[in-house]
């Protein structure tokens, strides 16, 4: 037997989808029927749900740990880890969210989702130098017409269309109370960590188009024109100063935002 075929037998048998009963090899037999096999279920299905709250604390906080824990649990036996590292588990948590059942109710809480796992991404991600603001603001304007920037590989984003998800997870991540109703409309935020520490800021529609635009290596007009697209009249120059501000651009290889 292959030892690849073992692994794959060995992990579709750790974390089946609850109430399901998948077939397996028959070799499997008689592992499965080992009393420690069940404890080690338990205890990498543990691992999954702890690792997920620890992504996910803004969350967690608006749901509450009984809910979250169950939902990461259902989560887990859907989508297991590929990786013994469980750092980065859970990139599809935020989608699942948004098809989840009993989440119907909370229709904001998938973008919240998105933002904690732009923390995440953020906080792994491998230094870079940022763009120097000096350098950009010694180009000609033809030059910087033509002049590729791309997001800074510690650069995460996310845009809401409908509900005010940074104000929720900014929030919540912050401690500061809800004292009064949120506008209930579309917002973005922006995380980066131009340090050690991951950093966040508001951003706005045409931020998010600029920076979409510059991942997918469109020259700074271009990607201003798309900016102004999704968000007719907007400030170019006060956008510029809050990615230059952020660290959020580079010269180097483009990322993309937290889908």
């Amino acid at each position: 037997m292959q030892l690849t075929t073992f692994q794959d037998g060995f992990a579709a048998a750790l974390l089946p989808p609850p109430g399901t009963a998948p077939a397996h090899p028959a070799w499997l037999d008689a592992l499965l029927a080992q009393p420690g096999f069940a404890v080690y279920r338990n205890t990498v299905l543990k691992g999954c749900i702890d690792a997920l709250q620890a992504s996910y604390p803004t969350v967690c906080a608006l749901v509450g740990e009984e809910w979250f824990r169950a939902a990461a649990g259902v989560f887990a036996h859907a989508q297991p880890p590929h990786d013994g590292l469980l750092m980065a588990y859970g990139a599809g948590f935020a989608a699942f969210l948004d098809g989840f059942g009993p989440a119907a109710s909370l229709p904001y809480l998938g973008a919240v989702a998105r933002l904690d796992r732009c923390w995440t991404e953020a906080h792994l991600a491998t230094p870079a130098p940022a763009l120097d603001p000096a350098w950009l603001a010694r180009q000609t304007p033809e030059a910087l017409a033509g002049l590729c920037l791309h997001p800074h590989p510690a650069a995460r984003w996310a845009w809401c269309d409908v509900h005010p998800a940074y104000s929720l997870w900014q929030r919540q991540r912050e401690g500061l109370a809800l004292d009064a109703p949120l506008p209930w409309q579309g917002e973005g935020g922006l995380l980066t960590r131009p340090g050690d520490a991951v950093q966040w800021a508001a951003l706005p529609r045409a931020g998010a188009a600029f920076l979409e635009a510059c991942a997918a290596g469109q020259p700074v007009e271009g990607a201003a024109a798309c900016a102004l697209n999704a968000e007719p009249g907007a400030d170019l120059s006060a956008l510029i100063a809050l990615l230059l501000k952020t660290s959020a651009l580079t010269l180097a290889t483009p990322h993309r935002s937290t889908p």
